[in-house]
């Protein structure tokens, strides 16, 4: 039987992770951006993320699960706490 992907088991670098949220947010997807997101606190310690952040720990696997619409002061004390911040670029043209 094959297990599930783990993602978080390789965001073991600030590159890795700045990388792996840079994708996700070319995908445009909220949900999959959430739960990426998700992924990087877990990756860094959901505990640590959540206290670094000043919401539950509860609370954040809640906003992050990629079901929920988390707020986005959440979204920012989040990536902050992980030490990465969102950058504009032009997008690509199709």
């Amino acid at each position: 039987m094959a297990r599930e992907f783990d993602s978080a088991k390789y965001l073991d670098s600030p590159e890795a992770l700045a990388a792996y949220l840079s994708e996700a947010f070319e995908s445009g997807d909220s949900a999959f951006i959430a739960h990426a997101i998700g992924n990087a606190a877990r990756a860094r310690g959901m505990t640590e993320i959540a206290k670094e952040a000043g919401v539950s720990r509860e609370n954040l696997y809640r906003s992050l699960n990629g079901e929920t619409k988390p707020e986005f002061d959440t979204i920012m004390r989040v990536l902050t706490a992980l030490g990465v911040q969102l950058e504009a670029k032009p997008k690509a043209a199709a």
